[in-house]
């Protein structure tokens, strides 16, 4: 009974630390989103007020958020100065100019998700899911998100793992990325390569929107975008080159989907696709650094959305192995996985007919 009671006790103290970082979340969200964390990286230690002047903020606000950071070890604060400071060890993984180490930019999913926490409790009971225009801010925080892998790893990483394909984008290639969100990827791609020709395909108006505007804004010819469901692909045969960055897995119908990319590359061609990392066995992922959050996105974003539409709901972490064999059924029989140093959270998977 005594080891019970002290089990108990250690277990509720987890609950509190739960509790605790959840709130310090929500708090490193509203530091991003406000720049703070930015401008404190570059102050020496300052007041509150010295802060909130530098920032254009309110200092009410401002002190409250200093003291929640403070509590929360994220900042240092001297008591006999009244002064905060945002040490440099930490603003390694706090501020924009940390590039793809950023992880305050996904505090803010947290919000986004508790948002859709009710509809989410009814699917429990009713089942279907919440479709994506329940999620106004998605696009815009996954574009913030994917931009910092693509403008920092797409073309110098993440493009070379395909032996021989840098030389041939050079040269000039058909690509299609699907699901291109607001196509940072195509653009950047275009932008790099001028003699290929990239078109990006997704479901969102907005998205596509977007993308285009980026790609009138960058001067580009080369890169194109359509609003078209990717599970009712019918170019067979048209393409040198297919990417899926993290999209395959939200697919309402992602088994057509890769069978739909497999048919639209030429006998040559290669299907570069980034998803999440991880085990298709939940007890396999318990070592996995963000095995919490993923399968809470699956939860409240990815598997839902799917079911919303009738899909096959696969969610965030269907895994490796699971991956590997839908995408030999699609029609692929050499497929490779990789990884790109400095990207913990993607698999690339290689494939080719």
């Amino acid at each position: 009974m005594q080891s019970d009671k002290q089990k108990a006790k250690a277990f509720s103290g987890q609950v509190l630390e739960i509790l605790n970082n959840s709130m310090l979340a929500l708090m490193l969200s509203i530091g991003h989103k406000t720049n703070l964390f930015d401008k404190m990286a570059g102050l020496p230690p300052s007041t509150s007020k010295q802060i909130a002047e530098k920032t254009g903020l309110n200092e009410r606000y401002v002190r409250e958020w200093l003291n929640a950071m403070v509590v929360g070890r994220i900042l240092q604060y001297d008591p006999n100065k009244s002064t905060y400071n945002l040490p440099k060890e930490h603003a390694a993984c706090l501020t924009r100019s940390a590039g793809a180490n950023n992880l305050a930019v996904f505090m803010q999913y947290v919000s986004l998700l508790g948002n859709v926490e009710n509809r989410i409790v009814k699917s429990f009971r009713k089942g279907g899911g919440v479709p994506y225009s329940a999620y106004p801010e998605f696009q815009h925080l996954q574009a913030e998100e994917t931009a910092r892998i693509f403008d920092s790893m797409l073309v110098d990483k993440i493009i070379p793992l395909v032996p021989g394909l840098v030389e041939r984008m050079r040269k000039g290639v058909r690509a299609l990325d699907v699901g291109c969100g607001r196509g940072r990827a195509v653009n950047l791609m275009a932008k790099t390569f001028p003699k290929s020709k990239f078109l990006g395909y997704d479901i969102s108006k907005d998205a596509i929107a977007a993308g285009r505007r980026e790609a009138k804004d960058m001067g580009l010819s080369n890169a194109h975008f359509g609003i078209e469901d990717a599970a009712k692909l019918d170019d067979v045969g048209k393409y040198d080159l297919i990417t899926a960055f993290d999209s395959i897995h939200d697919q309402a119908q992602p088994t057509k989907v890769l069978k739909a990319i497999c048919g639209a590359l030429r006998p040559d061609g290669t299907f570069l696709m980034q998803d999440i990392a991880g085990s298709s066995h939940v007890h396999e992922n318990m070592q996995h650094p963000l095995a919490p959050a993923l399968y809470t996105f699956s939860t409240m974003h990815c598997m839902t959305v799917s079911l919303a539409y009738n899909g096959e709901g696969w969610g965030t972490l269907w895994g490796e192995q699971m991956a590997r064999q839908k995408l030999k059924e699609a029609g692929f029989r050499r497929i490779e996985v990789k990884q790109v140093e400095g990207d913990v959270i993607n698999n690339y998977f290689i494939a080719k007919a």
